[in-house]
């Protein structure tokens, strides 16, 4: 069973990294046409995803497979809202070490315009990971797990919350 949980990851972090790829050639692209992407909305303001903030998702998956440590904040373990604190503090981006904290910096967005970046909440604000496309996200679950992806659509379904957008 763990060999198949490793090989399931494997796969899982094989297909986020072509998929991220391929949206930072897309990303890429888009800037050199000026394009500006999906929105989130803010007080009936429409605001752009900053296209930096797609980089904390590279960040974050540099981290898979790094155990899950309480109140962890750095490479040698962390915690959810740790993790995120941790990639978006690389790209210079100050957030609250706490998941209730993070909920409210930023600006609401919808499940349906999720862009690779945006935070996830689940459990009644009790858990966070960071969305990197194609229905996914990267998070450190819990006690005894390791940073992993997992999907949307799977057991954490039934508790999201929501998603919000850093804005800068």
């Amino acid at each position: 069973m763990i060999a198949a949980e490793a090989a399931r990851q494997l796969a899982l972090r094989r297909t986020a990294q072509t998929r991220y790829q391929s949206l930072s050639e897309q990303q890429a692209l888009a800037l050199q046409d000026a394009a500006v992407g999906a929105t989130a909305s803010a007080g009936g303001a429409t605001v752009a995803p900053p296209s930096q903030y797609g980089g904390v998702v590279g960040i974050a998956m540099r981290y898979l497979g790094t155990p899950y440590v309480w109140g962890g904040e750095s490479p040698g373990g962390f915690d959810c809202s740790g993790l995120v604190a941790y990639a978006y503090a690389q790209i210079g981006v100050s957030l609250p070490h706490y998941t209730g904290a993070q909920w409210n910096v930023g600006v609401p967005v919808s499940r349906d315009d999720l862009q690779p970046g945006d935070l996830v909440f689940f459990y009644g604000l009790g858990h966070v990971g960071i969305y990197i496309g194609g229905g996914q996200f990267i998070h450190a679950p819990h006690t005894g797990d390791v940073v992993k992806i997992s999907s949307l659509s799977g057991s954490y379904a039934a508790s999201y919350d929501g998603a919000r957008r850093i804005t800068g």
